[in-house]
């Protein structure tokens, strides 16, 4: 158990609950049970490993959007998140170090002359991403020439492309896949756009509370944890970030 200061524990559970947002829109951190629909997936461990530790009760705060997660940052509905690295986000949200490493993909239909990663980026080529996702905000920043149609989420990517007849849909690859095995005709492209390091995160402005997630992270790596979450929810494609000296 890693000892709870009175200042951590006030910033991580200011109403005498943890409210840790979970966000559905990555399906390889979280989905609804089939049987019980209720939240379960690596994020859902570590919340409850989290509330374990401080010795409060959990209250799941479900989204269907990366983006909508910041936007309940807004509203104070949560006081822990499982988000994306990206600076846009690092403005209101004091961000962990990765303790998940996933890959970004393309997908096009199997007829398309697009061919590579290096291709999508022309003129006249349309890309559908999630609104507020990580991929977003990479593409926003990176893509010069393709044009940006973005998703109200992320796993509804593939039906606006197929359904706006745009070229390309940009996502989480295991949740790509899923779709081209879902829908006939499609195909992703050979190796990836992006990697994308998955974290903790609290509110800025909360440093008690933002120095135990660091903390309880390092030791959720150290022993094993992660790394047992993602064999038993099954992932595959997502690797535990290695832990670097500066961290220790």
């Amino acid at each position: 158990m890693i000892p709870v200061t009175h200042e951590a524990l006030t910033d991580l559970a200011p109403n005498g609950r943890l409210r840790a947002a979970i966000n559905y829109g990555n399906p390889i951190l979280a989905s609804k049970n089939p049987m019980t629909h209720q939240p379960m997936g690596v994020s859902v461990d570590l919340a409850r490993a989290l509330a374990e530790q401080l010795g409060v009760p959990l209250d799941l705060v479900t989204y269907d959007a990366a983006g909508r997660v910041v936007d309940g940052l807004q509203q104070d509905e949560w006081d822990v998140a499982f988000v994306a690295r990206d600076p846009v986000r690092g403005k209101g949200i004091e961000q962990t170090f990765p303790y998940i490493v996933i890959e970004g993909a393309y997908l096009v239909r199997e007829d398309s002359p697009i061919r590579s990663n290096a291709a999508v980026d022309q003129a006249g080529n349309t890309v559908v991403v999630g609104k507020g996702s990580a991929y977003d905000l990479f593409l926003a920043r990176t893509i010069a020439n393709a044009t940006i149609v973005r998703s109200p989420t992320s796993p509804g990517v593939v039906d606006m492309m197929l359904a706006g007849g745009h070229e390309v849909a940009a996502g989480v690859k295991q949740q790509l896949q899923r779709d081209a095995e879902r829908v006939p005709g499609l195909r992703l492209l050979d190796g990836r756009f992006m990697v994308i390091e998955q974290a903790m995160g609290t509110p800025k402005g909360r440093p008690a509370g933002a120095h135990y997630v660091s903390v309880f992270l390092h030791s959720m790596i150290e022993s094993g944890f992660v790394a047992r979450a993602i064999e038993r929810h099954g992932i595959k494609g997502a690797l535990v970030a290695p832990l670097s000296v500066e961290r220790r």
